[in-house]
């Protein structure tokens, strides 16, 4: 039963995607395509006085120009975290109020791109504008902290106050990360088709039925008139989780000018309206007594939200559950900017939480002169602290062990500043990492053909982590048939409801469904050969019936079966047919389930120009089953590549005067390439996890990012004797 589950198969839809197949968003053909364009508010803060669009609408070609002084009502919608499915709660064209740069204010429609593009750029717009606030230094005394039913703004246990004062040492430093942006190959794209009152939406989304959802909310019209198609994703992180304006405006426009319309944002557009990593200030305390045991740990903090929503940057999660210390608190503020709602991005909260958290363990390392490694393994955590729950499984302290082996952290010379390689500095960092292993509700339905070939289908979404290649395995596992007799039909609302893709849940939760569906599947056929007079499994129970390369047969008698193919041909069936509707458990927790690892930076760092190389890097991670060796590596390099530059480059840079951002392109705002990255190995701990979920699988797309940029940031203190807590590391911070 386990012949293809974690065998390193490659992905079911790479042919499609390299002979340009697969078909992306911006990429489905409708005849009589019009094209949008999206005007962007200059200001970042103020009112429009007024704005010209007769030159635009006179233009050859054009067909309309849509503000708010002509757009149609809409109504108000709930963001992600308030159970709709908007990135922000502010409606496209609905006002004169300006709150971000960048902000939808105009969308222009005309019969070509170009057409669309010319008009746009001759708009003319009168504001009065006002100073921006971009700046949470500036702003501090207007920080608050949010209401959250599910959370208090103050987390205590013990008396940290006390386990503080009582510690021999003490760490109290202040970390800070930038604003930075998603950056996904695949803009974001929408194009909208109406036929009459039915509306078929091709956008660029992590979440279809959320998308669903909010367009018909906005829209006043019925859920099941709206149908949403995502084939293929090329990159999210988060970004496309939930829907944003432009998707309302590519709607309204196909419905103003009766056509199809295509909309797709402009990378610079794309810093501006479809979220971004908040920024963060964090101030962690850190007490331990001689022996390196926590005695306090304090986790406190700032981070930005929008004008007019509340999205806060949970990074005080990760410190709750990660170390045993009887003594905690954690409290987050945050402070309204004129900037864009911010949004979930790979590993929201554990990502610049671990920064600052995975750090300071460092700091106290040196401080109490223990290896970090040991530091570590002295506060392990056997029960999750936060709640006093049992760890489903953690493989934590095997991470460590084979992390160390495998990087060769028994040469470090511990003293920073001790290594070089000819005129480079030489540094070894490492870093905990951890993520929650999530479980949403997920349906599916599975068919089996008259060959014996099987289609499971469910609405869930490939964004190029090989979702679709590991249902496939799921099922073929399942009912005993190749992974070439598996077709997988997802990212449509017109299959089975599948919840958002994202917190690394995607696996677990639609997994989780297809199994079911199968085995369900499964069940069916063989109820058919249990009660067929002619087949040789007539009356044979289900326990003595094995399943294997399409052909069923009994366990102590191999040769006494039939294929299905065969068994569906006597009787005669197009198709069997099954469904799975998963709920969840409504029951109190009785584990505490997460995915753990252990990262392990060393840099080169330039003595002359502060310039920083990481040239080697090795992750260890228990993450349960892995069900195919190849597309996990994948995601976890992928991860680990994302926090190195994290670490090292990403920043979006804000013009504290008019609030634009002034990299809002790939040339300026810095991400890795090839030529910065190392090899990077990956390994995985064996982890057999009953509790997690019924397939056992922990979630991998986003524990790769955890803890990596602490590592790199420890080694370069190792490699330099200087400690940089505000990210990137820069030259200009190291020189």
């Amino acid at each position: 039963m386990t012949q293809i589950i974690g065998k390193p198969l490659n992905r079911v839809d790479g042919k499609l995607k390299v002979t340009g197949g697969a078909h992306y968003s911006a990429e489905f053909p409708q005849s009589n395509l019009a094209y949008a364009v999206c005007v962007g508010s200059k200001i970042a803060r103020g009112k429009i006085e007024k704005i010209d669009t007769q030159v635009a609408e006179n233009l050859p070609g054009v067909l309309s120009v849509i503000t708010y002084l002509n757009a149609p009502s809409l109504q108000p919608l709930k963001t992600l975290l308030q159970g709709g499915g908007a990135g922000e709660t502010r409606l496209p064209l609905q006002e004169a109020i300006v709150h971000y740069s960048g902000e939808h204010i105009a969308v222009v429609v005309a019969d070509t791109l170009e057409q669309a593009t010319y008009a746009a750029s001759l708009i003319e717009v009168t504001y009065t504008g006002y100073s921006a606030l971009v700046e949470i230094d500036k702003e501090r005394e207007q920080a608050f902290a949010p209401e959250m039913p599910s959370r208090p703004a103050i987390i205590t246990r013990g008396n940290p106050e006390v386990g503080l004062a009582d510690a021999d040492f003490r760490v109290e430093e202040t970390y800070t990360t930038p604003t930075e942006h998603h950056n996904p190959m695949e803009p974001h794209a929408t194009t909208a088709v109406w036929e009459g009152d039915k509306l078929t939406v091709y956008d660029a989304t992590q979440y279809t039925y959320g998308v669903r959802q909010a367009l018909a909310t906005t829209l006043s019209i019925p859920e099941e008139n709206v149908r949403v198609v995502c084939k293929f994703i090329g990159g999210a992180f988060g970004c496309k989780g939930s829907m944003w304006s432009h998707t309302i405006l590519a709607v309204i426009a196909a419905r103003e000018v009766d056509r199809p319309v295509k909309l797709v944002l402009t990378r610079s557009q794309m810093f501006n309206v479809v979220g971004h990593r908040a920024e963060t200030e964090q101030q962690v305390k850190l007490g331990a007594n001689r022996d390196g045991i926590l005695t306090a740990i304090y986790h406190e903090g700032i981070s930005h939200t929008s004008m007019f929503d509340m999205f806060i940057e949970p990074f005080t999660s990760i410190s709750r559950m990660m170390y045993a210390c009887p003594n905690l608190q954690t409290s987050q503020q945050i402070v309204r900017l004129n900037k864009g709602t911010p949004t979930f991005m790979r590993a929201p909260g554990e990502a610049p939480g671990s920064f600052a958290l995975e750090s300071a363990l460092d700091e106290l390392a040196y401080a109490v002169k223990i290896d970090p490694i040991e530091l570590r393994l002295r506060n392990y955590a056997d029960i999750d602290p936060s709640n006093n729950l049992p760890w489903s499984s953690n493989s934590l302290k095997e991470c460590y062990q084979i992390g160390a082996e495998k990087f060769g952290w028994s040469k470090r010379n511990p003293e920073p500043g001790s290594m070089s390689d000819g005129i480079y500095q030489v540094g070894m960092g490492m870093a905990s990492a951890s993520f929650p292993a999530l479980l949403f509700p997920a349906t599916a339905k599975a068919h089996m053909l008259p060959d014996g070939t099987v289609v499971v289908q469910s609405s869930t979404h490939e964004m190029g982590t090989g979702v679709a290649t590991v249902m496939a395995q799921l099922a073929a596992d399942t009912l005993g048939v190749s992974v070439q007799q598996v077709r997988f039909d997802l990212g449509d609302t017109e299959l089975p409801r599948a919840p958002v893709s994202g917190g690394s849940a995607t696996t677990a939760s639609v997994g989780t469904a297809v199994q079911a569906v199968a085995r369900s599947l499964k069940a069916k056929v063989l109820e058919i050969a249990r009660n067929d007079s002619n087949s040789p499994l007539h009356g044979v129970a289900d326990a003595e019936v094995a399943v294997e390369n399409g052909r069923v047969f009994i366990k102590n008698n191999p040769t006494q079966g039939e294929t299905y193919s065969t068994l569906l041909a006597r009787h005669n069936l197009q198709q069997v047919e099954a469904y799975h509707d998963g709920q969840m458990n409504s029951q109190q927790p009785q584990f505490s389930k997460h995915a753990f690892g252990a990262q392990f930076a060393e840099v080169q760092v330039s003595p002359h120009f502060g310039e920083v190389r990481v040239t080697r890097f090795t992750g260890v991670f228990g993450v349960g089953r892995v069900l195919n060796q190849k597309t996990a590596r994948s995601q976890i390099m992928s991860g680990i590549i994302m926090g190195i530059g994290m670490a090292l480059m990403e920043e979006t840079v804000f013009d504290s005067h008019m609030g634009q951002i002034v990299n809002a392109n790939l040339g300026e705002y810095h991400f890795p390439v090839n030529a910065d990255i190392p090899e990077i190995e990956v390994y995985f701990v064996p982890e057999e996890d009953p509790h997690v979920n019924p397939i056992g699988v922990k979630g991998i797309g986003e524990i790769g990012i955890t803890g990596t940029a602490a590592a790199v940031a420890n080694a370069v203190y190792h490699a330099t004797g200087k400690r940089i807590r505000n990210l990137p590391i820069t030259p200009d911070k190291v020189m």
